[in-house]
């Protein structure tokens, strides 16, 4: 029998993909504002490296965190309502897709800035230490934050101060259409992060139970006050950088070979060889469709933000 943590956690899978998937379709109909970053392929990292997280550690995000959002138990229509511009979106259909956040389920948010998020995740780590909280950070980013300086700045930090932090590179091969090939001379984000004295490892990102496994390691260690963990994950995103691109810089032999490994059909299949059954594994595939078609159904009900005032100055 398949412990039931594990089908939760498939479900989670099942919706991040779908939540996505409807996403597009939105957003080629026209009913969403602005842009979005979608993680189609990339729901192993988010989901696997998430659920090993306690109740008050904090996570940080990117320009692609629909996923880590509803990785870390955010409601899918709460979610939707927020990118299609609706006051009862997390942040009041104010952020859109590239700013939510949630502190009181310690997601303390995106940012469309490459590697924005991860001073901050470093400098949420130095509280968590200056406190003696016992929580940990999860900072989330993609192989283009590499060429940051915010990049090197953080580890640098984080590696001197020994901070409670895990980075988390999902590196899917190119910083929008630039090739990680062309953007670093090394092997491996995993082999540069080393000149900073943090333990890094490079896994599977398209594969839950490597990214569950890498990550409980590293969580471990982050919270045992040895300091930082950087794990770098390879993946690989189904779709477009965002929603203009028709990724002509890929060739049909490199798509049909990340295709082959999808991260929900290999963990429904490992799934299967640990004893879960078929009824189980379509329960749980039921349950997070019907909550994504009924996410779409309350965000496009809900209202649009009232404009405030804004309040008039003083007389000095």
């Amino acid at each position: 029998m398949v412990h039931e943590k594990l089908l939760e956690d498939y479900g989670r899978l099942v919706l991040i993909r779908h939540l996505e998937v409807r996403l597009g379709e939105l957003f080629s109909q026209g009913r969403v504002p602005g842009t979005a970053h979608f993680c189609i392929g990339q729901e192993a990292c988010a989901v696997g490296a998430v659920t090993t997280l306690s109740p008050g550690d904090l996570v940080t995000s990117n320009h692609r965190g629909h996923g880590h959002f509803l990785a870390r138990g955010a409601d899918p229509r709460y979610v939707l309502a927020e990118i299609m511009g609706k006051a009862t979106g997390y942040c009041g259909g104010r952020s859109g897709s590239q700013h939510m956040s949630c502190p009181e389920i310690g997601f303390l948010g995106a940012n469309g800035l490459t590697g924005g998020m991860i001073p901050v995740a470093t400098g949420a780590a130095l509280s968590q230490k200056l406190r003696g909280t016992g929580q940990i950070v999860l900072c989330f980013f993609g192989d283009g934050a590499t060429a940051t300086g915010a990049f090197h700045e953080g580890l640098n930090l984080g590696a001197i101060w020994e901070l409670p932090i895990v980075y988390f590179c999902e590196n899917n091969g190119y910083a929008m259409s630039t090739s990680v090939k062309e953007n670093f001379r090394v092997q491996s984000v995993a082999e540069r992060v080393g000149a900073y004295g943090i333990p890094a490892v490079q896994i599977d990102g398209n594969d839950y139970f490597a990214v569950r496994e890498a990550s409980e390691a590293a969580a471990a260690a982050a919270r045992s006050g040895k300091g930082p963990v950087f794990i770098e994950a390879l993946t690989w995103r189904q779709c477009g950088h965002s929603r203009g691109d028709q990724c002509e810089y890929r060739s049909r032999h490199e798509e049909a070979e990340w295709l082959a490994r999808d991260p929900l059909p290999r963990m429904r299949q490992a799934l299967l060889e640990r004893g879960a059954t078929e009824s189980e594994l379509g329960i749980a595939e039921r349950l997070s469709k019907e909550e994504v078609i009924a996410a779409v159904e309350f965000a496009e009900a809900s209202p649009e933000p009232v404009p405030e005032p804004v309040p008039e100055a003083s007389a000095a």
